[in-house]
């Protein structure tokens, strides 16, 4: 090392020397004496490619997290060569990280807006690319949905053989409600847009069960890797208390941990250890220290490989490892392929078939996957006795408003639909807006999740001949004031073909009617199985007809309405569906006898 520092410092050494001894240092775990290297040479030479190893100098300091660092690194690279646009575009990544999001903005539009492409040197259109996708990304994670709607749309013109932007073109124009949502753009088909759905964006679209098998299959097969090595459980020693790991990154301020909190304490601590493996942020809220004090060990895998996880999970003797998350945002099925438990269950964050080689098991009932439903999950089900879904019996809620505070008329019906804006389709707004011209003086109450969304509702409403003033849009609220918001409407529409879940539990909890359309998949049921176990399946419908005239005959007969109130209110909480001890203890007995067989097989 000192021999290279002093080449370095020499001013004389040639660069292709300097980047294969700094190459060797980070091999070698060396990082910092690779900066130092570059560093040193930067200082010392007057070499036309100073610009060269200012790049790589950066690269080695963002891989650290030194992002200011690496900031200035690299505009001492822009510095030398204004149009090194690969520099530009790492330059925007410190920014970003650094929260300076507009300032990122501002040098990947300088890539993507460069007047003379020939600058952006031998390989332009990839450059372009990394600028319009990237602004794309953080525009949409800023809900700057139109902007990074027009980006993603620039892109596939340029190139539109990319799936993964033609995935997240699907999945922002269902967030705004922007229909068809397969609008073709350039040479980009409407059956490209669909094979490169998500399987979150599929179960917005489509109630196929088979299409939304292919889609997990397809997602399986390009983004998880394969894993052939044994199991990392096998020849491992389990005995005692059965032991039951949680995996996810939900386990805070989230539809998943508001579900599940009381689950892990309702735990059998004398026959059960219950463990979470996760990689869930600290927001430091009230549920997130519930969650993990109910837990007998939490242990954080943030930054932890795939396989190191699970070798963790194996080494701790965890019999059922229960995946929270399947393929939705943040998830790592990587862990579950390497197998560090005998018996590795879905449950509740992904209500579909997610494809994985590592699950051979999901938590259902028979209303959620029917006989008919099996042959399009990779997953055998485990059957409880009423409903899938645990729920928190600790929810509270504050002092509701009056309908006059909360901007909707004090006489006239509200119906209400509180699910997230990307589970609207088309043909259910419209259906809604069929219910509302029918219902004199009723509104529909609904999340103001964003401004694009909204205009388009709205739009579509007018199409079909209702005013804009009839449609109520709420803000985001605390769980307590969101809550408190159920009490004041009569009827909840459901979404279709994606139900309402956590929000169809809470709407029960606090006594509001659903009315729901069940259809073949799993979350095209889920709202159904919660009305089946509350006692109300006679506000399940099948057909989008049935639907729609049972939402007539509820909203024009308003007593119907308030007796459903009326039977929520004496029976609903102490149903089968809030039952929640009885839940955990079927739970329980399914997983003791799933552990114990696998023990005995082991044995």
């Amino acid at each position: 090392m000192e021999q290279w520092l002093g080449l370095a410092r020499s001013g004389q050494w040639p660069l292709p020397q300097v980047m294969d001894a700094a190459s060797r240092l980070q091999a070698a775990g060396a990082a910092d004496a690779a900066v130092l290297l570059y560093q040193n040479w930067v200082d010392a030479t007057a070499s036309p490619l100073r610009h060269v190893a200012c790049f790589n100098w950066g690269a080695i300091l963002g891989e650290q997290r030194r992002h200011a660092e690496a900031e200035a690194v690299y505009r001492m690279a822009l510095s030398q060569a204004p149009t090194f646009a690969q520099a530009r575009l790492n330059l925007g990544h410190q920014l970003e990280h650094q929260g300076r999001e507009d300032e990122a903005l501002a040098e990947w539009r300088a890539v993507y807006e460069q007047d003379n492409p020939e600058g952006l040197g031998t390989d332009p259109l990839s450059l372009r690319l990394h600028a319009f996708n990237n602004a794309a990304r953080l525009l949409e994670q800023q809900k700057r949905y139109d902007e990074s709607e027009a980006l993603m749309r620039r892109s596939l013109m340029l190139d539109p053989h990319q799936s993964d932007v033609a995935q997240h073109y699907v999945h922002i124009r269902q967030k705004q409600c922007a229909w068809p949502v397969y609008q073709t753009v350039g040479e980009v088909t409407h059956n490209h847009l669909l094979m490169s759905t998500s399987l979150l964006g599929m179960l917005d679209e489509s109630d196929d069960p088979a299409l939304q098998l292919l889609t997990a299959q397809r997602f399986v097969h390009e983004k998880v890797a394969k894993v052939s090595a044994a199991p990392l459980h096998k020849g491992r020693q389990r005995e005692g208390k059965i032991k039951i790991a949680y995996l996810s990154g939900d386990l805070h301020m989230h539809a998943v941990g508001l579900l599940t909190a009381e689950l892990y304490e309702l735990h059998d601590k004398s026959k059960f250890e219950v463990h979470a493996f996760s990689w869930s942020r600290e927001d430091g809220t009230p549920l997130r220290a519930r969650i993990k004090g109910a837990m007998d060990s939490y242990t954080p895998l943030h930054g932890v490989p795939d396989r190191r996880a699970a070798e963790l999970i194996a080494e701790a003797g965890i019999d059922v490892l229960v995946d929270l998350q399947g393929l939705t945002s943040g998830a790592r099925p990587g862990i579950l392929a390497h197998r560090g438990a005998p018996i590795q269950v879905s449950y509740l964050g992904l209500p579909a078939t997610s494809a994985l080689p590592g699950v051979d098991w999901i938590l259902a009932d028979r209303f959620v996957m029917p006989p008919e439903s099996l042959p399009y999950h990779t997953e055998k089900p485990i059957y409880l006795p009423n409903s899938y879904q645990v729920s928190d019996r600790k929810r509270v809620a504050n002092t509701p408003p009056t309908r006059t505070q909360a901007g909707l008329p004090e006489d006239g019906f509200v119906f209400c639909a509180f699910n997230n804006n990307h589970k609207m389709s088309e043909q259910v707004w419209r259906c809604w807006m069929r219910v509302l011209r029918q219902v004199p003086g009723s509104v529909l109450w609904l999340l103001a999740d964003n401004p694009f969304a909204q205009a388009n509702l709205t739009r579509v409403a007018v199409e079909e001949g209702i005013a804009p003033e009839r449609l109520v849009f709420a803000g985001r609220a605390q769980p307590a004031d969101y809550l408190a918001r159920f009490t004041l409407a009569d009827l909840f529409l459901d979404t279709f073909p994606y139900n309402a879940g956590t929000t169809a539990s809470d709407c029960l909890w606090m006594g509001t009617p659903i009315l729901t359309r069940s259809g073949k998949t799993y979350i095209s049921r889920m709202a159904g199985s919660l009305l089946t176990a509350v006692g109300l399946p006679d506000l399940i419908t099948t057909t989008l007809d049935e639907y729609e005239q049972r939402a007539v005959q509820i909203g024009r007969q308003p007593a119907r309405a308030a007796s459903y109130k009326r039977y929520l209110a004496e029976h609903g909480r102490g149903s089968p569906l809030f039952d929640i001890p009885a839940i955990v203890r079927d739970i329980e007995r399914e997983f003791e006898r799933l552990a114990l067989q696998a023990r005995t097989r082991e044995a």
